[in-house]
């Protein structure tokens, strides 16, 4: 009976969390939003034109497409295919981090987003969009963190990936920002070759094509093509350099000024030819 009625305030507490804020950190946010509603494409299957409502006063929400409705808990066992004691779980550590108490920050700047947490990457949406893109948590968490910050005041969290002056590359499945102050990413393991990538998920995409290559490298992470110029003297230092770029025009014209330049400079867009970049080569791999 104890047991019992644990759960049942429990699921009180919870119904309490607003939908919203549930879709939000599920990856979910609305196309369309008003004093009373809000609407958004399904969680539930891919549409062109939202279906799905919130009551912001009933904290209900309601699928048209569906025509099925609940509380939160209905929602979040639903999207995260769970059971009611698990979606307890979910709400209770998410209504942490929408607390209305004041958050530790760690940084703030004149981009206007303040960095509030970082940890490993355990947050379902994260996972599921590691996934879409073929990259395994275990090798996500080795380079990147779960990073929540906020941005005018609303609250995101997304795949971190730091570089060298302490700003963040932010990649979640809506969402690419970066938290200022903004600079290229060093991996520093005293090699004789360097790898240099343009991003966070070219990194991530060669430590799962060649993790060999990329343990017995130093590596640098552009994370902005316009860093070419700030990283030529690194370049002086090492006997070899692989380069993988995008195959985009700004991608293509950095090989070219690179490999003119320097004769050790080895360009390696060849080994993911016909795609437009690494992590584009490995999801059509792994197809």
């Amino acid at each position: 009976m104890k047991v019992e009625r644990t759960i049942r305030l429990s699921c009180e507490r919870a119904k309490a969390f607003p939908i919203e804020k549930a879709l939000a950190t599920l990856g979910h946010f609305p196309t369309k939003t008003a004093e009373k509603e809000a609407w958004f494409m399904s969680p539930f299957r891919s549409e062109t034109q939202a279906s799905f409502k919130v009551s912001k006063n009933k904290n209900r929400w309601y699928d048209h497409g569906e025509g099925v409705g609940g509380n939160v808990i209905d929602l979040v066992c639903r999207i995260l295919n769970c059971h009611v004691k698990e979606a307890l779980i979910y709400l209770e550590t998410e209504s942490d981090c929408f607390s209305f108490h004041q958050q530790r920050l760690f940084s703030k700047n004149e981009t206007g987003i303040i960095i509030t947490k970082i940890k490993n990457i355990i947050h379902p949406a994260l996972v599921q969009y590691l996934n879409f893109r073929e990259i395994p948590l275990q090798i996500a968490n080795s380079y990147c963190s779960e990073v929540w910050y906020t941005f005018k005041d609303k609250q995101f969290f997304a795949v971190g990936l730091q570089n060298n002056r302490n700003g963040w590359e932010l990649r979640n499945k809506i969402f690419k920002n970066s938290s200022s102050p903004k600079s290229y990413t060093q991996i520093q393991r005293n090699c004789s070759q360097l790898i240099i990538l343009e991003g966070m998920f070219d990194l991530l995409s060669l430590a799962v094509l060649n993790e060999t290559l990329l343990k017995n490298s130093d590596v640098l992470i552009l994370n902005s093509i316009s860093f070419i110029k700030n990283i030529e003297l690194l370049i002086s230092n090492y006997q070899l350099v692989h380069l993988y770029l995008d195959q985009d025009s700004a991608g293509q014209n950095a090989t070219l000024y690179l490999t003119k330049k320097f004769s050790h400079v080895m360009d390696e867009s060849g080994s993911y030819k016909n795609h437009k970049d690494l992590n584009d080569y490995l999801c059509d791999e792994r197809k």
